[in-house]
């Protein structure tokens, strides 16, 4: 499998807590590189382009408020199979359902506030990294 590119969120609960290098150091471990990092205050109508998919979902609000309540870091991974890779060192989205040594099982508080975003697919990784990354910010 070719080397592949995907995109991932520390989510506003992980910044708070200062858990950005913990978080590093899984992702690091587990055979992904981090090629493109910032730390940035996403804009209302940045969370709500993003999360677009989930408009007509109960939690949309909810979820727009929280990603706006405070920094995120953006992220650009890479690696095989980088999409496949992160969602499994992610773990499911409710930690309590989370495989031990994961991400979420590790680190996140609630369902919403879940401690990181990923792709779902390359397309979307490509899509989300587009949003808020140039080529001159990914590492070659």
């Amino acid at each position: 499998m070719a080397s592949e590119r995907t995109f991932s969120i520390l989510k506003p609960d992980a910044t708070r807590r200062n858990l950005t290098g913990a978080v590093n150091a899984v992702i690091e471990e587990a055979g992904l590189r981090i090629v493109g990092q910032r730390r940035i205050r996403m804009t209302r109508a940045q969370a709500e382009t993003f999360y677009e998919v989930h408009k007509e979902r109960p939690f949309y609000g909810e979820l727009v408020e929280f990603m706006t309540s405070g920094p995120v870091v953006v992220q650009v991974l890479e690696g095989e199979n980088a999409v496949a890779k992160y969602r499994e060192v992610m773990g499911a989205t409710n930690p309590a359902q989370a495989a031990e040594g994961t991400i979420r099982k590790k680190f996140a508080e609630s369902v919403g506030e879940n401690t990181v975003h990923g792709s779902d697919s390359p397309e979307n990784a490509k899509a989300e990294i587009a949003q808020f990354f140039q080529d001159s910010d990914i590492a070659a």
